[in-house]
């Protein structure tokens, strides 16, 4: 079961992530979702637990739990839905005056 992380303190790591996900059950992976720019954790991640059951209740165990001083955010990860990505401002008038026409 893929589970969803949020309001992470921006120090907590990936191996102390996974730890405190390992007392109720076999972690896959644990992530923490980085910017691409900055490499800065977004406060937000994801672990991967195998079994559901294990899953269920490290998710009722930490949820509203701190860790390094802030309230985690803790539930199943929903599946990521592809939104259209598009460019621009959108908008707009094109050429110069944009005004009427006299």
């Amino acid at each position: 079961m893929n589970i969803y992380v949020g309001n992470l303190s921006f120090s907590v790591s990936e191996t102390e992530l996974r730890e405190a996900f390992s007392a109720y059950g076999q972690v896959s992976t644990a992530s923490i979702i980085k910017d691409k720019f900055s490499g800065e954790s977004r406060g937000f991640g994801f672990v991967e637990m195998p079994a559901k059951e294990e899953a269920e209740k490290a998710i009722a165990a930490l949820n509203g739990k701190d860790l390094k001083g802030r309230t985690m955010t803790v539930n199943e990860a929903k599946p990521r839905t592809d939104r259209p990505r598009t460019g621009g401002s959108g908008g707009g008038r094109g050429g110069f005056g944009g005004g009427r026409r006299f």
